[in-house]
C-alpha cells in the first residue's frame, strides 16, 4: 500500500480537526419532555434572537402554504398603496390552479371585480387562499408570473436564506420548491417588519366588500371558537400549510409575561383516517415548555471582570482586567447552575499601554453544558474592553524602543554586516602590511 503524501496527510487532518471542531459546538437546544411529531422544528425567543430547541431545523423540507409568507412580502415592496390599489379578478388567471385542488379563498365570485391589494392579502393568508396568491403574482409580474417567483427567489438570497428555492408563489407541490426551517423564521422575521403582516396573519374571520361570507382561518391555534382543543391562549398567527409531500407545517409565535417565541415546523404526518394537526400540539406543548421553564438571565455584569491579559509598558502594573462590554445576558433554563455556563476568551497574549477605559481588546465566547447535554452549546459572544486606564511609562517606553531595535532583524544583519566588512578590512590590512614588508625587505637588499 503506497504512503499518503505528507502534504495530503496535513490536509486531511485539519478537515478532520475542523469538522470536530464543527461537531462539538451546536446552537442552543435545550433538553425538554415535550413529544413531538414534526420531523423539523426551530423555537426562537424572539426578544434575543436565540435558539432554544431545534430538530433537523437546516434539513430541506417542502414549505406547502407557508410559502405565502415570501408572496405576501414580494407582493408588498412592490405595490406601494396596498389599501387603494385594485387588481381585477380575471378568469384565465384563475384558471391556472384548475385540477390542483386548491385552497381558495372563492375568488371565482368576483371574477370581473377589483379588489383592493389588501383584501387580496387577507384572502391569501387567513383561508391560506392559492387563488389570491397567483392573482398578486400575475399583477406584479406584468402578466408573468415566473418574473414574480424570481423576486421570491432573489429576495430569499438577500435574506440569507441557504437552501431555499421558490417554484411558484402559492406553496403546491413542486419537487424544486423547498425551504428549510431556518430559512423560514428568516424570511417570517423579515415579514413581521412589513405593514400589516402581523394584523392580517393573526386575523380569525374577515369579510371583504359586498361578501356575506366570511374568510375563516386554517390556523385553529389562534381560532377561540373553532379550535378545539388546539387553540393556545397565547399563539398568535402566522401560517398553515398542507400537501401530502409537505404534511402539515405551521409558523406561529407566542407571547406571555414578556417574552415571545416563534416555532417553525415543518412535515408532520397526515394520517388519512385520523389526521391530527401534530404541528398544533408540538407548537402548544413548545411555547408551554420556554414560556415556563426558561428565563432571560443576566450570567455577566459590564463591571464584572472575565479575565486578566499580561500589560507592558506601565510603571508598577503588568496584568489588567477584562469584563464585557455589555451585560451579558441568555435564555437559559430557570434551575441552571454557574458550572453550567462556559466562557471562552479570544484576546491576544499582551498588549501595551497606553490603555483607555473601554477600549476593546478580545472578545468572549459563552456557552452552555448540563449534565443531559454531550456538547456545549452556544449562547452569545461579547467583546471584552479594558476595565480601566492604564498610562504608559515613558522610560519603559524607550527601554523597549531600544530593545525593539537591537533585536530588530534589519539590526542584527546591519551587526553581521559591519563584522564582516571589518573582518574584511582587518584581513586587508593584514595582506597590504605584509607586501609593503617585503617591499622594503628588497629595496634594503638592492641599497647593500
Amino acid at each position: 500500500m503506497k504512503k499518503i503524501p505528507k502534504l495530503l496527510f496535513l490536509f486531511l487532518l485539519t478537515v478532520i480537526v475542523a469538522a470536530f471542531n464543527i461537531v462539538s459546538v451546536s446552537a442552543i437546544s435545550y433538553s425538554n419532555d415535550v413529544k413531538t411529531e414534526s420531523d423539523s422544528i426551530l423555537l426562537i425567543n424572539m426578544d434575543t434572537d436565540q435558539v432554544v430547541f431545534e430538530k433537523d431545523a437546516d434539513s430541506v423540507r417542502y414549505p406547502a402554504s407557508t410559502t405565502k409568507i415570501m408572496t405576501y412580502i414580494v407582493a408588498v415592496e412592490n405595490i406601494k398603496d396596498y389599501e387603494n390599489t385594485r387588481i381585477e379578478i380575471k378568469k384565465d388567471v384563475l384558471s391556472i390552479l384548475d385540477g390542483t385542488g386548491s385552497s381558495t379563498a372563492n375568488l371565482e365570485n368576483h371574477i370581473g371585480d377589483k379588489m383592493t391589494v389588501k383584501e387580496l392579502l387577507y384572502c391569501m393568508m387567513v383561508p391560506s387562499g392559492n387563488d389570491a396568491a397567483i392573482v398578486l403574482a400575475d399583477y406584479v409580474g406584468k402578466g408573468d408570473i415566473s418574473k414574480f417567483v424570481d423576486l421570491m427567489n432573489k429576495k430569499a438570497e438577500e435574506l440569507g436564506c441557504k437552501n431555499t428555492h421558490f417554484e411558484n408563489p402559492d406553496g403546491l407541490h413542486n419537487k424544486d420548491h423547498y425551504t428549510t426551517a431556518r430559512d423560514l423564521y428568516l424570511m417570517t422575521k423579515y415579514a413581521l417588519t412589513k405593514p400589516m403582516f402581523s394584523e392580517i396573519t393573526n386575523t380569525t374571520t374577515y369579510f371583504c366588500e359586498g361578501d356575506d361570507y366570511p374568510l375563516v382561518t386554517t390556523n385553529y391555534l389562534i381560532d377561540e371558537y373553532r379550535g378545539g382543543e388546539y387553540y393556545y391562549q397565547y399563539a398568535k398567527g402566522i401560517k398553515t400549510g398542507t400537501t401530502d409531500e409537505a404534511g402539515h407545517c405551521l409558523v406561529t409565535t407566542a407571547t406571555a409575561d414578556g417574552y415571545s417565541y416563534m416555532a417553525i415546523l415543518l412535515h408532520s404526518p397526515i394520517n388519512e383516517e385520523n389526521d391530527v394537526y401534530g404541528t398544533m400540539y408540538d407548537a402548544a406543548d413548545l411555547f408551554r415548555w420556554a414560556l415556563v421553564d426558561l428565563e432571560l438571565a443576566e450570567l455577566k455584569t459590564s463591571s464584572t471582570p472575565v479575565c486578566e491579559i499580561n500589560l507592558r509598558l506601565a510603571w508598577d502594573k503588568s496584568n489588567l482586567l477584562l469584563t464585557p462590554q455589555e451585560n451579558i445576558t441568555a435564555i437559559v433554563p430557570k434551575e441552571y447552575e454557574e458550572s453550567n455556563i462556559i466562557y471562552e476568551t479570544d484576546i491576544p497574549e499582551s498588549i501595551d499601554a497606553p490603555v483607555n477605559k473601554g477600549d476593546v481588546i478580545g472578545k468572549v465566547s459563552v456557552y452552555y453544558k448540563d449534565n443531559t447535554m454531550t456538547e456545549k452549546q452556544y449562547l452569545t459572544t461579547v467583546n471584552l474592553v479594558a476595565q480601566e486606564t492604564v498610562e504608559r511609562s515613558g522610560f519603559l517606553y524607550i527601554i523597549d524602543v531600544i530593545k525593539n531595535i537591537v533585536l530588530s532583524v534589519w539590526f542584527i544583519v546591519a551587526v553581521i554586516i559591519i563584522v564582516i566588512l571589518f573582518i574584511v578590512y582587518l584581513i586587508l590590512t593584514s595582506i597590504y602590511k605584509k607586501k609593503h614588508g617585503k617591499k622594503k625587505k628588497v629595496k634594503r637588499y638592492r641599497n647593500l
